[in-house]
């Protein structure tokens, strides 16, 4: 039996704390012995269309989507954050895929590098859950 086949799509914005979330997911990946495909998109609201678009596909046993939102002055923050998730949700349900949601909502950039290791928990969290579809279908055939 092959290894799970993981899609990841990540944010660029908030660059800093993106890349350090896709470091972190890469160093989890090498360390599960799992392969993955990237693709990187320009936030948080575009996360859930290349999510779908890899859904679509039918390439992959589970997805990944690593993010950062973080609080502003404006109520842009409470929409973003929603949205995405809401959006990341739909995908999911709507093609019966796991999804893990690594988009980071903090209140500012220090708190957001702080959890620079939830790209390395959504991945883990894919790989098992691509996992454990797998053993729930062979044991359901």
């Amino acid at each position: 039996m092959s290894g799970p086949r993981i899609g990841v799509v990540h944010s660029r914005f908030n660059e800093p704390i993106c890349a350090a979330l896709l470091e972190s997911a890469r160093a989890e990946l090498a360390r599960l012995g799992v392969q993955a495909e990237f693709v990187a998109v320009p936030g948080a609201l575009e996360i859930p269309l290349a999510l779908q678009w890899l859904a679509q596909s039918g390439r992959f046993d589970a997805l990944a989507a690593i993010g950062a939102v973080i609080r502003g002055e404006t109520r842009h923050f409470e929409i973003v954050a929603g949205e995405s998730a809401r959006g990341i949700m739909d995908v999911a349900l709507e093609f019966g895929l796991p999804i893990a949601n690594g988009v980071l909502t903090t209140e500012d950039e220090a708190q957001a590098l702080a959890r620079k290791d939830k790209g390395a928990e959504a991945v883990r969290v894919a790989v098992e859950m691509a996992r454990l579809k797998r053993e729930l279908a062979e044991k359901w055939r």
